[in-house]
């Protein structure tokens, strides 16, 4: 078994402690061995999978190989993260629950690093990048193309040939109808459904989604 652990000890970082379980359940053979957070002190139980081993220091100090998912609600914080570890013995598994759904397997591709919840599904010639978050019930149809440092949060739907960059957040329910290119850091508020190419660094919201404040 290898060793896997989370950075990430909130209610994400639970969910992904819950999806590895899962993924164990269904025939992988992952060692959980604990949480990785700046925020929370060292030995502090999260749940009942495991305890906070420490920080980034500690993380970047392993010397041991692991597998490391990095399970946070937040675009930037991902990406902080991600580039703030420089420890050559971690590596970066892709998550994927048993339920996720591919139509077309001869034409998707996809990174490193991504965690998929329950009951995602991708159509024809979808490509995912790396340390996305699809957080249940995201449906991306065919030709969509998702970069890196995403989160996608629970029932968002993605019409075709739609192109997503980099270190968005798309809120629980959202919509985004075919064609529309969003480039990086947009976040679209939950229920909003985007109808336009929006500008980067701006939160959208409503129906349609306009701008209301940048980031």
């Amino acid at each position: 078994m290898k060793d896997i652990a989370i950075f990430g000890a909130g209610g994400m970082g639970r969910e992904t402690a819950c999806l590895i379980d899962r993924l164990n359940k269904s025939g992988e053979s992952w060692n959980f061995v604990g949480f990785f957070d700046d925020g929370l002190p060292v030995g502090q139980p999260i749940s009942h999978y495991g305890k906070v081993l420490g920080g980034i220091d500690v993380l970047n100090a392993w010397p041991h190989d692991i597998a490391l998912s990095i399970a946070l609600g937040n675009p930037d914080l991902v990406f902080k993260i991600k580039n703030a570890i420089d420890n050559p013995r971690v590596s970066y598994p892709n998550l994927i629950d048993p339920s996720f759904e591919i139509v077309d397997p001869e034409t998707f591709s996809i990174g490193v690093g991504n965690i998929i919840l329950q009951h995602c599904m991708v159509s024809c010639g979808t490509s995912i990048g790396n340390f996305n978050l699809l957080n249940g019930g995201v449906s991306l149809r065919h030709d969509v193309v998702v970069g890196n440092y995403n989160c996608i949060m629970p029932e968002v739907r993605i019409s075709g040939n739609v192109e997503i960059g980099d270190c968005n957040f798309l809120g629980v329910g959202s919509i985004v109808i075919q064609q529309i290119k969003i480039d990086n850091r947009v976040h679209l508020g939950a229920g909003g459904v985007m109808i336009r190419d929006p500008k980067n660094g701006y939160l959208y919201v409503g129906v349609p989604a306009k701008a209301v404040k940048p980031l």
